[in-house]
């Protein structure tokens, strides 16, 4: 154990060296911004109970030693409309009042919004500087009673069960839910308001709803326990897709059924037609980009610089693979043009997609965005 510990120790050293020279040389050049004595302010539009406050508060830390003067980096939570709040807060920001100290955390929940041209939405993705791009995946579970009544794969014999859903809205990630146990036959009636997905643990666990989904990172670390102790039980991921565009099995949830395999083992889902290429189109949108983070209109090629160099770093620790997975999942963190793809992946969607859900929501829920 004293050699793994010291060969670890090592090894920290060596890549802490390494992105120390890389820094004071890119600092030399005039390449990145000096950080020193400052306070980064995080925002997360969510609140402390979400994936997203998961996602960033594992980054947190790292980020803080990796950027050019070891600044401290705060995460801030700026719950309310879906995300929508802080997300409009972040675009009233310039760079050149915070000169490097505010980046922001979006979701796909603050994607969808975008995306659908919610008329709360006053910001807009191409005045924002992405980089670090966080995929994830996504997973359903039911209480133990429920789950034993499926026929493996087939949600068939839940078709005629009422079930709660704690809801933060039907225009944000949770459409990717919602439409994927409609398509299933399930009678779901969300309840909508929740200020974060953590919520809808919460009221899964106090017998208040009795269907919920988690993103990966909240998954493993709250919901886990739940299914250890029997109270919880997996019905499904989202899956993942891979490099031709096909749905797979999620690789941190390898022995878990797709949404996919369930609704292909049920009867009256289909995985063609116009309402499986919206639910695939939106899947895509809000799920393998997921996660962002941006600098706010104006930032500085040097700042763009610093933090992605600093992620970059964070990535090749050589801790990373060890310590991510096991909080959010086997997933890509992407930085630079990657990054660059993420966004556009996760910011547009086909029209006929889009018409679908646009038409979905008022049918279904009554929400008129246009």
């Amino acid at each position: 154990m004293s050699i793994f510990k010291t060969t670890r120790r090592v090894a920290y050293s060596l890549v802490a060296a390494v992105a120390a020279t890389f820094t004071t040389q890119a600092q030399a050049d005039g390449h990145t911004i000096d950080l020193s004595g400052k306070t980064v302010e995080w925002i997360i539009p969510f609140s402390e109970t979400g994936g997203s406050a998961k996602w960033a508060n594992f980054y947190a830390p790292l980020l803080s030693e990796a950027l050019p003067g070891q600044p401290t980096v705060v995460v801030k939570f700026m719950p309310g409309a879906g995300s929508t709040k802080g997300a409009n807060f972040f675009q009233e920001q310039k760079f050149e009042d915070s000169e490097g100290t505010m980046i922001f955390g979006s979701s796909g929940s603050t994607q969808f919004p975008f995306l659908l041209g919610d008329p709360r939405v006053k910001y807009n993705y191409a005045d924002w500087n992405v980089v670090l791009a966080s995929g994830t995946g996504g997973v359903a579970y039911l209480p133990p009673d429920l789950a034993g009544k499926m026929n493996g794969l087939d949600a068939s014999p839940l078709q005629g069960e009422d079930f709660i859903y704690g809801s933060q809205g039907a225009t944000r990630l949770d459409l990717v839910p919602l439409l994927a146990w409609e398509m299933l036959g399930l009678n779901v009636e969300p309840v909508f308001g929740i200020k974060g997905r953590g919520d809808g643990r919460l009221m899964f666990e106090r017998g208040e709803a009795n269907i919920d989904y988690q993103t990966s990172s909240s998954f493993l670390k709250g919901v886990t326990p739940l299914v250890e102790a029997g109270t919880a039980v997996p019905m499904m991921s989202w899956g993942a897709l891979d490099d031709a565009g096909n749905i797979v099995r999620d690789p941190t949830f390898p022995d878990m059924p797709t949404f996919k395999e369930v609704c292909e083992a049920t009867a009256g889902c289909e995985t063609s037609g116009e309402k499986w290429d919206a639910w695939k189109a939106f899947f895509i949108a809000g799920f393998p980009a997921q996660k962002m983070v941006f600098l706010p209109n104006g930032a500085s090629e040097a700042a763009i610089a610093t933090y992605t160099e600093a992620f970059e770093a964070v990535k090749a620790r050589a801790d990373f693979a060890e310590i991510s997975s096991g909080r959010l999942g086997k997933y890509p963190q992407m930085t630079g043009a990657e990054a660059q793809g993420a966004l556009k992946s996760g910011t547009e969607v086909p029209q006929a997609a889009k018409d679908f859900v646009v038409g979905w929501l008022e049918e279904r829920y009554g929400v008129t965005l246009n």
